[in-house]
Protein backbone atom coordinates (compact mmCIF):
# COMPACT_ATOMS: atom_id res chain seq x y z
CA UNK A 1 0.00 0.00 0.00
CA UNK A 2 2.42 2.84 1.33
CA UNK A 3 4.82 3.64 -1.97
CA UNK A 4 8.56 4.96 -1.59
CA UNK A 5 8.20 9.01 -2.72
CA UNK A 6 11.14 10.23 -4.64
CA UNK A 7 11.97 14.01 -5.64
CA UNK A 8 9.97 14.40 -8.69
CA UNK A 9 7.05 13.91 -5.95
CA UNK A 10 7.88 17.34 -4.41
CA UNK A 11 5.68 19.77 -5.66
CA UNK A 12 2.86 17.77 -4.86
CA UNK A 13 3.58 16.94 -1.26
CA UNK A 14 5.20 20.40 -0.26
CA UNK A 15 1.32 21.56 -1.67
CA UNK A 16 -0.15 19.22 0.91
CA UNK A 17 1.82 20.11 3.38
CA UNK A 18 1.17 24.32 3.00
CA UNK A 19 -2.48 22.83 3.34
CA UNK A 20 -1.92 20.85 6.25
CA UNK A 21 0.72 22.68 8.43
CA UNK A 22 0.58 26.06 10.21
CA UNK A 23 3.99 27.81 8.12
CA UNK A 24 5.78 27.35 11.80
CA UNK A 25 6.04 23.77 11.28
CA UNK A 26 7.56 23.04 8.06
CA UNK A 27 10.60 24.37 6.17
CA UNK A 28 10.70 27.14 3.22
CA UNK A 29 10.26 25.33 0.00
CA UNK A 30 14.29 24.99 -0.81
CA UNK A 31 14.90 24.00 2.46
CA UNK A 32 12.31 21.39 2.57
CA UNK A 33 13.17 20.37 -0.80
CA UNK A 34 16.85 19.79 -0.20
CA UNK A 35 15.74 16.99 2.87
CA UNK A 36 15.24 14.69 0.20
CA UNK A 37 19.50 14.79 -0.83
CA UNK A 38 19.56 13.09 3.37
CA UNK A 39 20.21 9.48 3.14
CA UNK A 40 18.04 8.76 6.50
CA UNK A 41 15.19 11.21 5.56
CA UNK A 42 12.38 9.11 3.53
CA UNK A 43 8.84 9.92 2.41
CA UNK A 44 6.47 7.32 1.40
CA UNK A 45 2.63 7.30 0.84
CA UNK A 46 -0.34 6.54 -0.93
CA UNK A 47 -1.24 7.65 -4.35
CA UNK A 48 -4.72 7.71 -5.86
CA UNK A 49 -5.53 7.57 -9.51
CA UNK A 50 -2.03 9.01 -9.95
CA UNK A 51 -2.53 11.48 -7.19
CA UNK A 52 -0.94 11.78 -3.91
CA UNK A 53 -3.68 11.26 -1.29
CA UNK A 54 -1.09 11.08 1.70
CA UNK A 55 2.69 11.37 2.53
CA UNK A 56 4.47 10.75 5.37
CA UNK A 57 7.81 12.32 5.67
CA UNK A 58 10.47 10.70 8.65
CA UNK A 59 14.21 9.91 9.49
CA UNK A 60 15.29 7.15 10.35
CA UNK A 61 17.76 6.11 12.84
CA UNK A 62 18.91 2.85 14.26
CA UNK A 63 16.45 2.43 16.78
CA UNK A 64 14.23 5.20 15.79
CA UNK A 65 11.97 6.21 12.95
CA UNK A 66 10.99 10.28 13.79
CA UNK A 67 8.18 10.98 11.71
CA UNK A 68 8.53 14.84 10.88
CA UNK A 69 5.19 15.28 8.69
CA UNK A 70 2.09 13.64 7.96
CA UNK A 71 -0.30 14.61 6.22
CA UNK A 72 -3.75 13.22 4.25
CA UNK A 73 -4.57 15.53 1.35
CA UNK A 74 -7.89 17.67 2.32
CA UNK A 75 -10.21 15.27 -0.36
CA UNK A 76 -9.35 12.25 1.38
CA UNK A 77 -9.34 12.94 4.25
CA UNK A 78 -11.94 10.57 6.95
CA UNK A 79 -11.99 7.67 4.87
CA UNK A 80 -9.60 5.90 7.30
CA UNK A 81 -6.51 6.57 4.73
CA UNK A 82 -4.50 7.88 7.12
CA UNK A 83 -4.63 5.22 9.40
CA UNK A 84 -3.87 2.43 7.18
CA UNK A 85 -1.00 4.52 6.31
CA UNK A 86 0.52 4.76 9.63
CA UNK A 87 -0.36 1.32 11.00
CA UNK A 88 1.16 0.45 8.03
CA UNK A 89 4.51 2.25 8.65
CA UNK A 90 4.49 1.21 12.38
CA UNK A 91 4.12 -2.59 11.13
CA UNK A 92 6.54 -2.11 8.66
CA UNK A 93 9.19 -0.70 11.55
CA UNK A 94 8.68 -3.25 14.37
CA UNK A 95 11.32 -3.15 16.69
CA UNK A 96 12.12 0.23 16.51
CA UNK A 97 10.34 3.00 18.33
CA UNK A 98 8.45 5.28 15.82
CA UNK A 99 7.60 8.77 17.22
CA UNK A 100 6.17 11.84 16.35
CA UNK A 101 5.60 15.53 17.43
CA UNK A 102 1.54 16.77 18.46
CA UNK A 103 0.53 20.36 19.46
CA UNK A 104 -0.45 19.98 23.47
CA UNK A 105 -4.03 19.14 23.79
CA UNK A 106 -5.25 22.96 23.92
CA UNK A 107 -8.05 23.26 21.38
CA UNK A 108 -10.25 21.06 19.63
CA UNK A 109 -8.38 20.25 16.40
CA UNK A 110 -5.30 19.12 18.59
CA UNK A 111 -7.74 16.63 20.58
CA UNK A 112 -8.97 15.11 17.20
CA UNK A 113 -5.24 14.59 16.15
CA UNK A 114 -3.69 13.07 19.80
CA UNK A 115 -7.24 10.64 19.81
CA UNK A 116 -6.27 9.88 16.30
CA UNK A 117 -3.03 8.72 16.76
CA UNK A 118 -4.00 6.81 19.93
CA UNK A 119 -6.75 4.92 18.12
CA UNK A 120 -3.52 4.17 15.41
CA UNK A 121 -1.23 2.74 18.30
CA UNK A 122 0.65 5.84 19.52
CA UNK A 123 0.86 7.23 23.17
CA UNK A 124 1.05 10.61 24.04
CA UNK A 125 4.04 11.63 26.79
CA UNK A 126 3.77 14.27 29.08
CA UNK A 127 7.26 14.96 28.96
CA UNK A 128 8.31 18.94 28.28
CA UNK A 129 9.41 19.27 24.82
CA UNK A 130 10.22 22.21 22.44
CA UNK A 131 10.40 21.44 18.66
CA UNK A 132 13.83 23.58 17.48
CA UNK A 133 12.77 26.47 14.67
CA UNK A 134 12.70 25.10 11.05
CA UNK A 135 13.58 27.90 9.38
CA UNK A 136 15.36 31.22 9.99
CA UNK A 137 12.69 33.68 11.91
CA UNK A 138 10.64 30.57 12.79
CA UNK A 139 10.40 30.46 16.76
CA UNK A 140 10.84 26.92 18.20
CA UNK A 141 7.52 25.57 19.49
CA UNK A 142 6.36 24.10 22.82
CA UNK A 143 5.11 20.46 21.32
CA UNK A 144 4.85 16.62 23.13
CA UNK A 145 6.00 13.61 21.61
CA UNK A 146 3.56 10.06 21.08
CA UNK A 147 5.96 6.75 20.45
CA UNK A 148 4.63 4.10 19.25
CA UNK A 149 3.41 0.88 21.66
CA UNK A 150 3.67 2.38 24.62
CA UNK A 151 4.67 5.48 26.73
CA UNK A 152 8.08 6.03 27.99
CA UNK A 153 9.85 7.08 31.06
CA UNK A 154 11.63 10.46 31.80
CA UNK A 155 14.96 8.62 31.44
CA UNK A 156 13.59 7.28 28.00
CA UNK A 157 12.23 10.84 27.15
CA UNK A 158 15.27 12.49 27.76
CA UNK A 159 17.44 9.93 25.09
CA UNK A 160 14.81 9.90 22.69
CA UNK A 161 14.96 14.05 22.84
CA UNK A 162 18.72 13.83 22.80
CA UNK A 163 18.36 11.84 19.82
CA UNK A 164 15.91 14.36 17.81
CA UNK A 165 18.00 16.94 18.70
CA UNK A 166 21.09 15.97 18.06
CA UNK A 167 20.53 13.03 14.88
CA UNK A 168 17.84 14.95 13.05
CA UNK A 169 17.66 18.49 13.91
CA UNK A 170 20.83 19.25 14.42
CA UNK A 171 22.27 18.05 11.01
CA UNK A 172 20.14 19.95 8.62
Amino acid sequence: MLERFGIEDFDEIFDIMQESFPLAEYRTYDGQKALFERQRYNVCGIRINGEIAAFIAFWQDEGIVFIEHFAVRTTYRNHGLGGKALRELIELNRGRLVCLEVEPPENDIAKRRIAFYERNGLFLNNHPYMQPSLSVGRPPLPLMIMTSGRQIDADEFARLKNTLYESFYKSL
